[in-house]
């Protein structure tokens, strides 16, 4: 499949890596024979395909993203591929400054701040933003089906039970909004002065924003109270920010939940230090 959107992309490679940590598609780093650096990426489904190449189109002008150089839409027997530019940067971490979580609170609150389109009917991009309550019951429940077998009874039925009681004390959803929903230091890309390339939009939605601060808060804000508050002021500065200690205990429960069931259905044991995280976090969450 690489060397057939090589040929497609026309592109004179030198030598090629596959990337680590894409979790739901297979992204190749290429260097070409002129020691520019592009990146193939094969996503899961056609879905994702066509929902990423819409994502590109609406946040192009809004926050900074990677060159969409060509894109290939597949045939029938493959889900098609994107080819981008290298952006600048290392992923985002807890070594950066205050400056850069300054940025990192504008750019989240700048993709918050994209609605859907007057002619949304035509999409990739679901609108789940109206019936709120019955997007995070199909999330749960759906990969509860996965979680079960992975998890001790007594703590799969604690978390069916928190689950229903704490959704009913969740404030009224905002939106609708565009929302990255796996908007993590990984797909996070930083210089030391700026913000460079926010990627990955394989499962954006339109919705509330108050799902898509439960990962940078988990693997960034919470180690670390300044960066927090910086994150909190540059977010605050493009637009009103929820009450996150409201709703983070139940997003951070219900994403480690449905975390864990994604580690059994896209196979436990190549994903088992994902998987203990997500145990860990949830077992707190529900102690």
């Amino acid at each position: 499949m690489l060397e057939k959107l090589i040929n497609i992309f026309a592109l004179n490679i030198q030598h090629f890596d596959s990337v680590e940590n894409s979790f739901s598609s297979t992204v190749y780093r290429c260097v070409q024979n002129n020691g520019e650096v592009v990146y193939i990426k094969i996503p899961f489904s056609k879905v994702k395909l066509f929902r990423e190449l819409e994502a590109y189109r609406l946040l192009d002008g809004h926050v900074p993203i990677p060159k969409l150089l060509n894109y290939w839409t597949g045939d029938e027997n493959s889900t098609g591929a994107l080819l981008l530019k290298e952006s600048m940067g290392e992923q985002l971490s807890l070594d950066s400054s205050e400056t850069i979580a300054f940025q990192v609170g504008q750019v989240h609150a700048k993709i918050h701040s994209i609605q859907p389109p007057a002619n949304h009917k035509n999409t990739y991009i679901e609108n789940v933003f109206q019936e709120w309550p019955q997007f995070l019951d199909r999330q749960f429940y759906g990969f509860a089906v996965d979680a079960r077998p992975l998890l001790e009874e007594a703590l799969y039925n604690k978390a069916i039970h928190s689950f229903e009681k704490m959704k009913m004390n969740l404030p009224e959803p905002d939106g609708p909004s565009f929302i990255h929903m796996d908007f993590r230091p990984g797909n996070i890309l930083v210089t030391s002065s700026e913000v460079s390339s926010l990627i990955d939009f394989e499962t954006v939605r339109f919705g509330s924003t108050e799902v898509d601060f439960t990962k940078i808060y988990r693997d960034y804000l919470s180690h670390d109270s300044q960066l927090y508050e910086a994150y909190r002021e540059g977010y605050s500065s493009i637009r009103p920010l929820i009450d996150l200690e409201r709703v983070l205990p139940f997003y951070r429960f219900t994403d480690a939940f449905n975390s864990i069931g994604w580690c059994n259905r896209r196979g436990l044991e190549q994903n088992i230090d994902f998987f203990e995280r997500n145990l860990n976090i949830l077992e707190t969450e529900l102690n």
